[in-house]
């Protein structure tokens, strides 16, 4: 499903590539326009996890230089029965964390500096096996793709605006075609994202919640991230707004309304369906596959637990548990 999804994810960007090629251009623009498309198909499939990770600055990080963090994401990986992924540091403050790769044999996860600050470490945990969710779930592959398209429609819709005028180009559209290829091509590419993003989180959410063994910890993570984002510029993901639906929360400003325009569902109505998943869990006795904590059961809480002070996701443990190195040292 999810690769006649992808198939039909690239035909729509081809088409509306080649309709901004011939608003511009006309028949000429139109051919140029799929030739770029063809080869941007190539270059997608096999490199645009690496574009996206660069865009943000993601450093790869390992059990080295980085262990808590690597080990981590190593015991979720085999909850999940996943392949240990890659694993990236992102230098920013704003709690965010995303995933990327064509398949789960080449996936990757990486999460922010801030992640790492403001979340438990319970918390981080919900937050990377919602990201292996997405890995296990077969949705990183159209993420990214979608990314790098939509950001290359939307930069063809620029350069409308200094090529679209000219009189010699054999444009039949005059300037209204100018018009649609800076106004609504770009609209187009952010429909098609939108599309793709809004169910998809739902299922990585209680996927994540029984790799990791309690939605509670999601909740209260996607709680605090979405309090920070809108406070707290990212300014990589405002450089490259395309990558926007890739992230667990959307880290642009000023876009947390669950409508047509928004890249994620309202993030109170996630913690809804978490809270109530946990109730599912706590009646039945089932419990997911189980993230190992070193101070709180896998799952087994009679209520919602008090979120811990914001001092660290390493540093909320008892006096005489010694905290292990943390993923910002």
């Amino acid at each position: 499903m999810n690769m006649m999804r992808t198939a039909m994810l690239l035909a729509v960007m081809t088409a509306l590539f080649m309709g901004i090629g011939a608003m511009i251009g006309g028949t000429s623009g139109m051919m140029i326009a799929f030739v770029i498309a063809a080869g941007m198909n190539l270059f997608s499939y096999w490199n645009s996890d690496k574009m996206v990770l660069r865009m943000h600055h993601a450093v790869e990080v390992d059990q080295r230089s980085h262990p808590d963090y690597y080990n981590m994401v190593a015991q979720l990986a085999r909850n999940a029965g996943l392949p240990m992924p890659r694993v990236y540091l992102i230098d920013n403050p704003q709690p965010n964390a995303f995933a990327t790769g064509r398949n789960p044999q080449n996936a990757a996860v990486a999460a922010t500096t801030g992640l790492m600050q403001q979340l438990t470490r319970e918390e981080v945990a919900a937050v990377m096996a919602h990201e292996l969710a997405h890995v296990q779930n077969r949705d990183t592959l159209t993420m990214t793709i979608t990314a790098t398209f939509a950001g290359a429609i939307s930069m063809l819709g620029n350069f409308a605006m200094f090529f679209g005028g000219n009189r010699d180009n054999n444009n039949p559209f005059g300037f209204i075609g100018v018009l649609l290829a800076m106004i609504v091509a770009p609209f187009a590419a952010m429909i098609v994202q939108m599309a793709i993003s809004r169910t998809r989180e739902y299922s990585a959410d209680r996927r994540g919640a029984e790799i990791c063994g309690n939605p509670l910890w999601l909740a209260t993570a996607l709680q605090k991230i979405a309090g920070a984002a809108p406070r707290i510029e990212n300014h990589d993901a405002e450089r490259n707004p395309a990558t926007a639906h890739m992230f667990i929360i959307n880290p642009l400003n000023g876009q947390r309304a669950d409508n047509l325009f928004s890249t994620h569902p309202n993030t109170e109505n996630r913690i809804a369906a978490l809270r109530e998943m946990a109730a599912s869990m706590r009646t039945t006795g089932s419990a997911g596959g189980g993230f190992t904590s070193s101070h709180q059961p896998s799952y087994n809480a009679p209520k919602e637990p008090t979120p811990p002070p914001p001092s660290g996701p390493w540093s909320a443990r008892p006096k005489n548990d010694e905290p292990p190195k943390g993923p910002w040292s």
